[in-house]
């Protein structure tokens, strides 16, 4: 199931994707929840009762829709860094024992489509693709054992960084979280169409058609099973919050010489099975 967010009118509407085609799930009756948290709670039964009422209902093309970050505005943003054996070995550094923790805001979201702004501030706007998790269910003390039931989707993320920013204190916060860096989406994809954890998808960033980053999922230090359990054990994780897993080796700061984002790249992070997110840049207005 392929569920994600576009603009409709002065309203935020909630899509299901079938093929080229969308069905607005308002249409659907007054039990739809209007918000995608809400509707990612409801569980994977009620989604799949859903989708069987879908097959039905009106369509609309989804090249007409203006798409929105899937969960436009999350409870929470965490982000998971050094998370790929190979990004830590290029960055020179070691294998973490417990991942680098931190936060975005939901101001730092950038729509599919849209385009992720290089900030005033800076001209060191790196690339960095991710797979995202979004919680369906509240949780807290959750086992490693049981964490993947309480997962409601993955989504593509590009994890914008402005490195040099980034680099200013111990603490990545503030480089992580410029305007419209983080781009978010094309939608959110149910577990039951991945392998079990999204483990060993092959993800990818493209820079003008220019392969930069080429691994997968299974480099991963920390599994979504084990990054819920550790996340829980600290914060309760609410329907709709994100996590961003960690980027793979290939970013941009780590070539020889290093390479940034320019206004007029076209950034597309791809992971299998899930999507292609594609966006452009501009210098922020």
């Amino acid at each position: 199931m392929r569920l994600l967010s576009f603009q409709d009118g002065d309203r935020v509407a909630l899509g299901l994707r079938l093929g080229s085609e969308v069905v607005d799930l308002s249409t659907l009756g007054a039990d739809v929840p209007p918000e995608m948290p809400a509707l990612l709670a409801k569980g994977p039964e009620y989604l799949a009762r859903l989708a069987d009422r879908a097959k039905d209902a009106p369509r609309r093309p989804l090249a007409g829709l203006t798409l929105l970050p899937p969960v436009p505005v999350p409870p929470k943003i965490i982000c998971i860094g050094l998370n790929y054996a190979l990004h830590a070995k290029e960055g020179g550094n070691p294998i973490p024992d417990y991942p680098a923790l931190f936060l975005r805001g939901a101001h730092s979201l950038v729509a599919p489509n849209a385009a992720m702004w290089r900030p005033r501030a800076s001209q060191k706007l790196d690339w960095e693709a991710e797979l995202a998790i979004v919680i369906g269910r509240r949780a807290r003390h959750v086992k490693e054992t049981d964490a993947l039931a309480y997962v409601g989707g993955y989504a593509c993320f590009n994890e914008g960084s402005v490195r040099d920013f980034q680099r200013k204190s111990t603490q990545w916060t503030v480089g992580k979280n410029f305007d419209r860096t983080g781009a978010f989406g094309p939608e959110i994809v149910t577990p039951e169409e991945l392998p079990p954890g999204a483990d060993n998808l092959r993800i990818m960033t493209r820079v003008n058609g220019e392969t930069m980053q080429d691994s997968t999922t299974g480099d991963m230090i920390f599994k979504v099973a084990r990054i819920i359990e550790i996340l829980s054990e600290a914060m309760t994780l609410e329907p709709g919050d994100v996590i961003a897993t960690g980027t793979p080796s290939g970013v941009g700061y780590a070539r020889k010489p290093p390479r940034f984002l320019v206004p007029g790249d076209v950034v597309e992070v791809e992971i299998e099975g899930i999507g292609v997110l594609r966006n452009t840049v501009e210098d922020e207005g």
